[in-house]
């Protein structure tokens, strides 16, 4: 643990009662408070500021190696790249839509600090991963008298992802704002039948864009209408920006989604709005892209510094499909109680198996699984435990986080953290485990 997570944690216990209770007193904008303050952890999370800007710079480093994959390993054939991954072409050409070889940077890679450093679980890449409204909490806390002082007191801080953001949509729509306007108006926008699942994030979303000055309308693909000179319109308002919301495969799952779409790549393409991020993202967020990054096939691929990088940030990670090495079906059968499969293109733990929560016979089982649809095998990283007590009943347990490191076009750009339970299972994500909380980031000194 780190000692200021127990500082926080005996203040808590020996009286400090403002500090015990400060997330639960703080006064959250409604919309943020609306979606977000069931499920927040009772404190926040700490993490080493140098230690964690160090990890973001090796991040920066690793989003441009994958982004190199294709020219690298394929002789920039991007369609072979995509095969190596497991897409089917459908899915493959989706993906290349508006693609210029040059994703935007913007993701969120979710790490473990397994007690000497961050090691990677996976990096998102796009403008649909969650969470970027999280320092609303740090901006609250900061207004709550006991929280602030200890803040002072101990060197805290945090960087605004969603002002980083905005800078970034500023700068984006700039070639497409509507004559005569300065600030850009930007959609939101989901998959057909997004909003209900998913609205009540999005607008603590349009809240927080809304405090940097922004205008953020929300609407769905097939809410987007095309105006005559080629702008693309949401509830008849010009839009010099989209901010995607949906992911490749929401837009496949619906029989409407891939022509509705178009209107919004020929508009972008036209230069009328930008849609921000492009489904090109995709190619490189997939997580089969990070087994090509440390698997020994390829290591020729890579000098001496750019192999350093991949072993000091990435656990073994191999690509399990049916044209795999020989050998490597049983290297996974032998490590289960080391390692997790996780599919390709999956999201929040779903349809992941864990080994070291299967019998032999559930592994096997889940290794055919696994090879047949293109999993990732990847080694197990074991958490540092934190304690957190619970303002209710003043006892302390131990939880683990996935921090949640936010990457933009400026670099590191601020982070949150998926808490659960030192032994709440290997699920760290509302998606799969509803036990897990969410916090705040801190960085001390």
């Amino acid at each position: 643990m780190t000692v200021l997570s127990r500082t926080y944690t005996d203040e808590c216990r020996n009286g400090n009662a403002g500090l015990r209770d400060a997330v639960a007193s703080a006064a959250f904008p409604p919309a943020f408070d609306e979606a977000w303050r069931r499920h927040l952890l009772p404190r926040p999370w700490f993490v080493q500021e140098a230690e964690t800007a160090a990890f973001a710079r090796d991040l920066e480093g690793l989003f441009e190696l994958l982004v190199s994959l294709p020219d690298r390993l394929f002789g920039a054939d991007v369609e072979r790249y995509a095969k190596e991954l497991g897409l089917d072409p459908r899915h493959a050409a989706l993906l290349r839509r508006c693609a210029d070889g040059r994703p935007a940077k913007l993701g969120r890679a979710d790490a473990y600090h397994d007690g000497t450093g961050y090691r990677l679980l996976e990096f998102n890449l796009g403008s649909e991963v969650g969470g970027m409204d999280m320092a609303v909490c740090n901006a609250a806390l900061l207004e709550v008298g006991e929280f602030a002082a200890f803040a002072a007191a101990h060197g805290l801080g945090h960087v605004d992802t969603a002002a980083l953001l905005a800078e970034d949509l500023r700068e984006r729509a700039r070639t497409a704002l509507s004559s005569g306007t300065a600030e850009p108006v930007v959609g939101l926008v989901e998959g057909n039948g997004g909003i209900g699942p998913y609205g009540t994030l999005m607008r603590a979303f349009q809240e927080a864009m809304s405090a940097q000055g922004l205008d953020l309308r929300i609407g769905e693909v097939g809410d987007l209408r095309t105006r005559s000179d080629g702008k693309l319109t949401l509830d008849g308002v010009p839009l010099d920006l989209v901010l995607r919301n949906f992911g490749a495969r929401q837009l496949l799952d619906d029989p409407a989604g891939p022509e509705v779409a178009e209107h919004l790549f020929r508009a972008h393409e036209a230069g009328r709005t930008v849609l921000y991020t492009s489904l090109e993202s995709g190619l490189y967020a997939h997580k089969n892209a990070l087994a090509l990054l440390s698997d020994p096939r390829w290591a020729g691929a890579f000098d001496d510094a750019e192999r350093a990088l991949v072993d000091r940030v990435l656990p073994w990670s191999r690509t399990l499909s049916r044209t795999a090495p020989p050998g490597l079906l049983d290297v996974c059968r032998e490590r289960r109680e080391r390692l997790i499969l996780k599919p390709g293109a999956g999201h929040g733990g779903l349809d992941t198996f864990v080994g070291w929560e299967c019998d032999d016979a559930e592994w096997r089982e889940a290794l055919t699984v696994a090879a047949e649809h293109g999993y990732l095998a990847q080694e197990r990283v074991v958490p540092r435990p934190e304690p957190v007590l619970d303002p209710a009943t003043g006892l302390v347990d131990d939880r683990v986080a996935a921090v949640g490191v936010f990457l933009t076009s400026q670099g590191y750009a601020g982070a949150h953290a998926r808490v659960n339970g030192a032994d709440g299972g290997a699920i760290v994500g509302m998606s799969g485990n509803p036990d897990t909380r969410m916090a705040c980031v801190f960085s001390h000194p």
